[in-house]
């Protein structure tokens, strides 16, 4: 093999392997819809970047694209890829796509019969041929595991389901009703924000105890279904159906569609009790209970949050060190799912009072002088008002960090702005995609602009000090 012929082969190698890693990147990211990565990127330039522009230059350049390939394409990935924060995480799932693609690449020659046909297709039929194996394979394999979840929770003897949906706050209730009912329950719950069917029966697979007696689940949505899936998969006695907004508009295009998807959580076919916040609908039932105006005198600072519950004709006061007066209502519904599980109220106010805040959902933690705020994973306009709100409460200087709103509205993000202008000291803005709507209404004299969320650490450096609250808002990654 002459040394051109095998400049030629490394190189087409090198490249499908170049495309494939970032298709199953984005894949990763989009849940694996290929549509999504598609239509609904936040980024879309980056495919003409690093995809369709090498495409074209592969059937173009002829003889010149190693040079393209190894001075242009080759370096701006490994730039692009290293500055990503949220980066590929080699499930099984990616292994097999990249094992499969690179195999294609390397027997090509036998898949193609002639060698014209492998020159036109030396690059996409790899690609597509791995994508398509790949989506067969993991349907297969979904299947499988399907059935093996399924069968396990049948085996667990009176297994109670707790299943929890809505726009905000899902996190938040699992792990307040998880901790509750820990005082009296052998409670399981899916961990972090796992939230889809994929992730839910992995987690049943993998992690459910034998002895569980009450297990506890988040159903997330992207599209009409999708909680319907999970109800038909669970079966829960227990349905929550949290506040609900216009998060994930753009998917759902009108609120009234994220509602009727929220509330499919209804057609469960073991469904003994739902407990649905008053903003979704009043439409009674008798197999519901409403939450949501059934917490009075909230008062919610730095220090922790105060409030009563009416249950009936009985009040019951409760205080937590949970930051955020919106999660007096997630508690609220928390502990009416108690009293179902038959807790005391004097079990429920001592498990209340050491609820833990949830990892990334306004968790205070204080440092080198500072308060940091951490609401990294919340992307509400509620929730983000609350954070803004006890920061306001601090005396010294208030700094936030956020890229805004993601998958809402401008109209929202303007309420925002607005909220943002009247406490802040300092401002930092992520990433592009509200930056010309920030850079344009942000009034804050220091504002900052940061596209490149690698250099948020050392600005704070050299912008805060001892005494300054920091309010980590959304942080959203830099895909988005």
């Amino acid at each position: 093999m002459d040394f051109m012929l095998l400049l030629s082969f490394v190189t087409n190698v090198l490249f499908v392997t170049t495309l494939g890693w970032y298709l199953i990147t984005n894949l990763q990211w989009y849940d694996y819809k290929l549509t999504r990565v598609i239509l609904k990127h936040h980024k879309p330039h980056w495919h003409i970047v690093y995809f369709l522009v090498p495409f074209i230059a592969y059937y173009t350049t002829a003889g010149f694209f190693p040079i393209f390939f190894y001075f242009a394409l080759l370096p701006a990935t490994f730039v692009w890829y290293k500055k990503l924060d949220k980066k590929l995480v080699l499930t099984w799932r990616v292994k097999r796509f990249l094992i499969l693609l690179v195999s294609l690449t390397l027997f090509q020659d036998v898949l193609c019969t002639l060698k014209d046909a492998c020159e036109v297709y030396g690059v996409f039929m790899p690609i597509a041929l791995a994508y398509i194996g790949s989506v067969m394979i993991e349907k297969f394999l979904f299947m499988a595991f399907y059935k093996e979840a399924k069968k396990k929770l049948n085996s667990i003897n009176e297994l109670e389901i707790v299943c929890i949906t809505g726009s905000y706050g899902k996190t938040s209730i699992k792990n307040f009703v998880e901790q509750i009912l820990s005082q009296k329950y052998k409670v399981h719950a899916t961990p972090r924000s796992v939230n889809t069917l994929g992730g839910i029966i992995r987690d049943i697979n993998e992690s459910l105890p034998s002895d569980v007696e009450v297990y506890i689940c988040e159903a997330g949505a992207r599209e009409s279904g999708d909680i319907y899936e999970i109800t038909l998969f669970l079966e829960p006695q227990i349905a929550v159906v949290g506040k609900v907004g216009e998060a994930h508009i753009e998917y759902f295009k009108s609120l009234r569609n994220i509602i009727a998807t929220k509330l499919e959580i209804m057609q469960s076919p073991r469904l003994k009790k739902a407990y649905i916040h008053n903003s979704v609908t009043d439409e009674p039932h008798e197999r519901v209970t409403f939450f949501g105006d059934g917490v009075l005198n909230v008062d919610a600072t730095l220090e922790g949050t105060t409030f009563e519950m009416k249950f009936g004709d009985e009040s019951l006061k409760l205080h937590t060190k949970v930051l955020g007066a919106f999660q007096a209502n997630n508690i609220e519904v928390a502990v009416q799912i108690a009293k179902t599980f038959g807790l005391s109220q004097d079990e429920i106010m001592k498990a209340v009072a050491k609820l833990k805040p949830v990892e990334h959902r306004l968790e205070k933690i204080v440092a080198g002088g500072k308060i940091i705020l951490d609401d990294g994973y919340n992307g509400n306009i509620d929730g983000m008002r609350e954070s803004i709100r006890l920061c306001s409460l601090h005396d010294g200087r208030k700094v936030i960090v956020t890229p805004g709103l993601v998958e809402s509205s401008d109209e929202l993000n303007l309420e925002l702005i607005k909220e943002i202008n009247a406490v802040f000291d300092i401002v930092i803005v992520t990433g592009s995609l509200n930056a010309k709507l920030f850079e344009k209404n942000i009034t804050v004299k220091n504002k900052i602009m940061l596209s490149d969320k690698s250099k948020i650490q050392d600005v704070l450096a050299s912008q805060t000090k001892a005494g300054d609250i920091i309010l980590f808002a959304n942080d959203a990654p830099n895909f988005i």
